[in-house]
């Protein structure tokens, strides 16, 4: 199958490995990566894009195939808190690192406020961008407790949303940031 058939959708394949030949190894090798806070071993090609790994082998859905360039957001994961796109992050990259997709905010069946937060506002119309929008907003959140709408607005700026929901997003945010601060504010009086 060659590039031009897969450019026209006869086969889903994943686009090839931007890797240089002289950083691939060779296929397969075993990986262990550290996924929403569990230790878990993988058999696969170092320069496969992180992505894949998560949906594919891993079973993890919340990040979404959207551009396969890191432009649009859908596949935003956190490594080690720092919003990456895994569709570009070969998962040599995330070795010795802590990955979190969706899945991983929840402690359990309580949701994390971030996530939370987007259900109250009722953020979302077809909720493919979510999964980025989401990830994005809790890493911001990290370093940003207290934003600004135009704030907001910069740090989901390459959060691609069809649907226009821009509005319910910057108000999910903003619940978002006050619900993270009540709770280290109660986390402090413990």
């Amino acid at each position: 199958m060659n590039r031009e058939s897969r450019r026209r959708g006869n086969l889903a394949l994943p686009p090839p490995c931007q890797a240089s030949p002289h950083e691939r190894v060779p296929f397969p090798s075993q990986l262990a990566l550290n996924v929403n806070r569990t230790e878990r071993s993988v058999c696969a090609d170092p320069a496969t894009p992180l992505l894949y790994i998560l949906r594919n082998d891993l079973e993890c859905n919340g990040p979404k195939y959207g551009c396969g360039l890191g432009q649009c957001g859908a596949c935003t994961v956190l490594i080690d808190g720092v919003a990456a796109r895994s569709c570009v992050v070969p998962v040599r990259a995330a070795v010795g690192h802590a990955v979190t997709t969706l899945e991983g905010l929840a402690q359990g069946e309580r949701l994390d406020p971030v996530q939370q937060a987007f259900i109250d506002e009722q953020a979302a119309q077809c909720g493919y961008c979510l999964n980025g929008m989401i990830m994005t907003a809790r890493a911001f959140l990290s370093t940003q407790p207290d934003p600004s709408d135009e704030q907001i607005r910069e740090a989901l700026r390459f959060n691609l949303c069809r649907c226009g929901t821009h509005v319910e997003i910057v108000r999910a945010v903003k619940r978002a940031a006050v619900l993270l601060r009540q709770a280290g504010e109660q986390a402090e009086r413990r």
